[in-house]
């Protein structure tokens, strides 16, 4: 089992736009089938893990009335109400390392996705939790906006691809000994 940020960004490594827009991302043609794609990347998830931020967009883009995308629990890190939908969705706060133990119960052998944002995956970096950082590097720069990690994260290289117009690669996390 691996904790995985696997997210998009632009060249400029921002995961959405100053307005919190991404129009930039969702206008690019993706192959399904090429490596280091979403959907083989999904196949091995069994738990997710998002901001507050990310689930409001979501609830947004999706429409609160949509079946909620995910079929595997997801644990939402949030310090105000949100508003709950139907599916396997738990509100939490506190330390992303006490909820990582029931996480990682529930997802057993299969990863854990950190779909977003920055800030709370260098939670788990800081917590010496987050395995591998898997990004989508879209071919735009937006110059400003919600930075891929706001904080500083040794990484190796493990694998590049290409899908369509996005670079694809991942990172192993460097933990320190």
């Amino acid at each position: 089992m691996a904790i995985q940020y696997f997210t998009a960004t632009s060249v400029d490594g921002f995961i959405a736009d100053p307005e919190h827009s991404l129009s930039w991302l969702l206008s690019r043609n993706v192959d399904a089938e090429a490596p280091m794609s979403y959907q083989g990347f999904i196949q091995s998830v069994g738990a997710l893990v998002m901001g507050a931020s990310t689930y409001r967009w979501l609830l947004e883009h999706e429409g609160a009335e949509a079946p909620w995308p995910y079929d595997v629990p997801c644990w939402v890190f949030s310090h105000h109400g949100l508003q709950a939908r139907p599916g396997d969705i738990r509100f939490v706060q506190g330390s992303v390392a006490t909820v990582h133990r029931e996480m990682a119960a529930v997802a057993g052998e299969r990863n854990i996705w950190v779909v977003g944002g920055g800030d709370l995956a260098g939670q788990f970096a800081d917590a010496g939790l987050l395995d591998e950082v898997w990004v989508q590097y879209a071919p735009v720069a937006l110059g400003a906006g919600a930075p891929l990690l706001p904080r500083r994260l040794e990484l190796s290289l493990i694998e590049v691809a290409r899908n369509a117009d996005f670079a694809c690669v991942r990172y192993g996390v460097v933990k320190e000994s």
